[in-house]
């Protein structure tokens, strides 16, 4: 039986263990962390992840103790190695497919998820327009997408393994449903987009991707007013926390 407490926000690294806690259907805690107020930055919160970032997740392990995890990939092999016995999303270790979705699970982390973070400072947060950043970013984010549209579209495949959605799939719908942010029109990945449409039809991704607040990034899209505003008061606490974090270096 789990005792799972989740740290997070409304983001796509966020939603990616809230999406899979609800397809495993296992009962969690939410601790909404505030990162426009630094939360991640106080000492509690680094007792669980040293790094200051969300999402983090605390457990009663298998000796009786607590065990802290930190960074969504991990945290998501974690859960099902501990929780999918049935391998609802995931494969047995060891065999070729678990390779094969771990091949597409560190894809999002080492490659997604970090070139699309950097599209979207330059694109929304960088304090002047640097067009060498914007470009360089939002094009490198193309290019992983067109690797994911070619990789789907070959034999038909409706997810990144073939015909199960695992972890793989989940640790990408955040940050493809998010891709107008980075400035990236899914419109030009055909198949790619199917999946996320796909994937959004799912009963465990449309719960988990509200956790803790509403997913709602696409109708933001469509309001520039609106998104314009959230946009510089995201500039404005993210430049504030670069500043705390090269001061809090500086006198190490």
């Amino acid at each position: 039986m789990s005792d799972i407490t989740l740290y997070t926000t409304q983001t796509p690294n966020g939603i990616k263990i809230s999406i899979t806690l609800e397809e495993l259907g296992l009962s969690y805690k939410v601790h909404k962390i505030d990162i426009a107020k630094n939360v991640q930055k106080e000492d509690w919160y680094l007792a669980i992840n040293p790094n200051g970032r969300i999402p983090a997740m605390t457990d009663t392990f298998t000796d009786g103790k607590t065990i802290n995890l930190f960074e969504s990939g991990s945290i998501m092999q974690y859960l099902v190695d501990r929780y999918d016995p049935e391998y609802k999303i995931s494969f047995p270790r060891g065999t070729r497919e678990w390779y094969e979705m771990n091949n597409w699970l560190f894809y999002q982390n080492a490659g997604v998820g970090p070139m699309q973070g950097q599209a979207n400072h330059f694109t929304r947060y960088a304090p002047e327009h640097i067009e060498y950043g914007v470009n360089r970013y939002q094009n490198e984010t193309r290019r992983l997408y067109s690797v994911l549209d070619k990789h789907l579209a070959s034999d038909n495949r409706p997810y990144l393994c073939g015909k199960k959605c695992t972890i793989a799939d989940l640790s990408h719908y955040g940050w493809v449903a998010a891709a107008g942010w980075a400035g990236v029109e899914i419109d030009e990945f055909p198949t790619l987009k199917a999946w996320e449409e796909r994937m959004t039809a799912r009963p465990g991704v449309e719960k988990g991707r509200h956790v803790p607040d509403k997913h709602g990034i696409k109708e933001l899209l469509q309001d520039k007013e609106k998104m314009e505003k959230y946009a510089a008061e995201s500039r404005k606490w993210i430049q504030g926390g670069m500043k705390t974090d090269s001061e809090k270096s500086q006198k190490l």
